[in-house]
């Protein structure tokens, strides 16, 4: 590649994460102050600091993945609804180097939303990539929130609440409950990808 060409990626993931932290600032204010809660409150119900929240409404920092699910959580609301624009329509197209990618404080996971975050959804659709030897927990979700999940890449082990681990290998698939903490891990020694699909029982819109 050439060194305009990085130039030119480096560019466009640094307006992509701008107009992230833009939207994810927008969302949690509405959010939180639909639901009535001060941002001590909402710190206290998520486990995050006031400042961070602060940091977050204002569009100063975009957060890591985790901290995103411990404030959804929280408001009682899909990830999603924190990284919702406007709705679309027609045809929507998501360029991979156009994509809104959230990841784990050391980069080693990363979440991609392959559908357009116009709206609540009651399904949602993610690319995921763990690198080598790295394990991503999960709180749980929602109640009777389900997960499916097929590996495309690598292998995975799948650890849902007190189950013996489970490993998956590329082109395996399973599906379970997430309303209880989980984890993904990848034991090989190259990038595991995996796609994933949400569905949730309902959601508070």
């Amino acid at each position: 590649m050439s060194s305009h060409a990085q130039d030119t990626r480096n560019a466009d993931a640094h307006e992509a994460s701008i107009a992230l932290s833009a939207v994810l600032g927008k969302n949690l204010r509405r959010l939180r102050i639909r639901r009535g809660h001060s941002l001590e409150r909402l710190a206290k119900l998520s486990g995050v600091s006031r400042a961070m929240l602060g940091q977050i409404e204002t569009g100063k920092s975009t957060p890591t993945i985790g901290l995103l699910w411990k404030v959804a959580s929280a408001l009682d609301v899909p990830f999603v609804n924190l990284l919702s624009t406007q709705e679309t329509h027609g045809p929507v197209v998501l360029r991979r180097d156009k994509a809104k990618l959230l990841s784990s404080p050391d980069g080693q996971f990363t979440s991609r939303a392959l559908f357009p975050l116009d709206r609540e959804r009651r399904v949602e659709f993610y690319e995921l990539r763990l690198a080598p030897n790295h394990r991503e927990n999960a709180d749980a979700y929602a109640p009777a929130t389900r997960a499916n999940l097929i590996v495309v890449r690598g292998s995975i082990e799948i650890g849902v609440a007190q189950a013996p681990p489970i490993i998956l290998g590329e082109g395996d698939a399973i599906v379970f409950l997430a309303d209880v903490e989980h984890s993904y891990r990848n034991p090989g020694q190259t990038d595991a990808v995996l796609y994933l699909v949400m569905s949730y029982v309902d959601f508070v819109g």
